[in-house]
């Protein structure tokens, strides 16, 4: 007599393991331990296998029938349901290896791990709120346009323009490493260009002009604020790294026989090793302020704990109480303020700029220099800067000029 669900929901367990029958070779068994778990016995080639089918009640009455009906199919044109049921296991194995989810992961690992903590936060951040969520599952190759647009127009609704921008980028990069190796055919967010809201470029503030500097270095010689945070506004604009770079700096990190600093590939925005040659005057910096904070691993040690950096909004907060609006002035700006003045001005090569602040120079066969490419150059370059730098400031005091600004924090 067919089993009904009432029937199937009363089966209690026994000492041993049995089994209750239902029709055309579904069954179900019991055991001590009262799991309940379908099978499905056929006979072909000459033999009695079994089949399990799922365990009750995640799988229904109805639903083993219905399994039990597909195998069935399969022993009349002579096929083994088991072994369809391998090969099915094994495809879904194999495309999950292919989801989105899998491969971002590969991508992530092999193109991710030499950069910056900061650019690999951005790049989780992206996988983990905008991305897989929806595409997580999904086999890559199958992957469309308009599926990862969805995508991005959702960041767009909550009004993160640029992130949306950014996301796109990140999946760019995840769909052409599946192109690459093998697991996808095309990157299809080529076929979004001009589909996202256009972003305004923002360009950080920053005060280029040579009297306007003067003012502003000697504004930083009389700021009331503590060492750790006079020493840094003095040396942002001698060493024009990024405000994040500066801020973690370490003393291990300074060569003082050398005179330079050297950022490891982890801790820079582009994931290579950059060097800083240090001009007389940011070594005369460091040196006053090593016996304050020489013996942390810091050299701008948090004011809430030495075992963290200062804090990104030190330079910033600082510039604030000097009366410098964001409009005017960032503690990004300094790199603006050297770029523009090293090659307006002082009239140096743009390559030995450009590498100075770390951005990515090649040679002319396309290859990027490595770190140490026009060293000596640079560290003339360097020491030219800040002996200008000297003189932007004389001149501002000579001129008798207003010097401090007052503004609220």
């Amino acid at each position: 007599m067919p089993l009904s669900d009432t029937k199937v929901r009363a089966l209690k367990p026994r000492a041993k393991k049995y089994t209750e029958a239902d029709e055309k070779g579904l069954a179900i068994e019991v055991t001590p331990t009262g799991t309940k778990r379908w099978v499905f016995r056929f006979r072909l080639h000459g033999k009695r296998p079994e089949m399990a089918l799922g365990v009750y009640p995640d799988v229904s009455l109805k639903r083993a029938r219905e399994l039990r009906d597909e195998a069935r199919q399969y022993v009349a044109e002579g096929i083994d349901p088991r072994d369809v049921k391998r090969a099915r296991k094994q495809s879904a194995m194999e495309a999950n290896k292919n989801s989105f989810a899998a491969v971002s992961e590969e991508w992530f690992a092999a193109k991710m791990a030499h950069l910056s903590d900061s650019s690999k936060d951005r790049a989780r951040r992206a996988l983990d709120k905008d991305l897989l969520p929806y595409l997580g599952d999904r086999p890559i190759a199958d992957i469309t346009a308009p599926e990862v647009l969805r995508c991005l127009r959702r960041i767009e609704s909550r009004g993160a323009l640029e992130t949306a921008h950014r996301v796109k980028r990140i999946a760019s990069q995840v769909f052409r490493f599946a192109v690459a190796t093998g697991k996808a055919d095309r990157d299809p967010t080529a076929d979004l260009n001009g589909a996202l809201t256009p972003t305004k470029k923002k360009h950080l503030a920053a005060i280029t002009n040579p009297a306007d500097v003067g003012k502003l270095l000697v504004n930083i010689d009389n700021y009331q604020g503590t060492p750790t945070v006079r020493a840094a506004l003095k040396l942002a604009p001698l060493l024009f790294c990024r405000p994040g770079e500066l801020r973690a700096l370490e003393w291990e990190e300074i060569n003082w026989e050398e005179q330079r600093i050297e950022i490891p590939a982890e801790k820079m925005k582009m994931g290579e090793p950059h060097i800083i040659p240090l001009a007389r005057q940011a070594v005369a910096i460091l040196r006053d302020l090593e016996p304050l904070t020489g013996r942390f691993r810091y050299v701008f040690p948090s004011e809430r704990g030495a075992s963290r950096c200062m804090s990104e909004n030190a330079i910033r907060v600082a510039l604030r109480n000097m009366g410098y609006t964001n409009e005017e002035m960032t503690g990004h700006g300094f790199r603006a303020m050297a770029r523009t003045l090293l090659d307006e001005v002082l009239h140096e090569r743009v390559d030995y700029i450009e590498h100075q602040l770390a951005h990515t120079v090649k040679d002319p066969l396309g290859r990027a220099y490595n770190r140490t490419k026009h060293l000596p150059q640079r560290t003339t370059m360097m020491q030219r800067w800040a002996d200008y730098l000297d003189a932007l400031r004389e001149q501002a005091k000579a001129e008798n000029v207003v010097t401090v600004k007052f503004g609220t924090n």
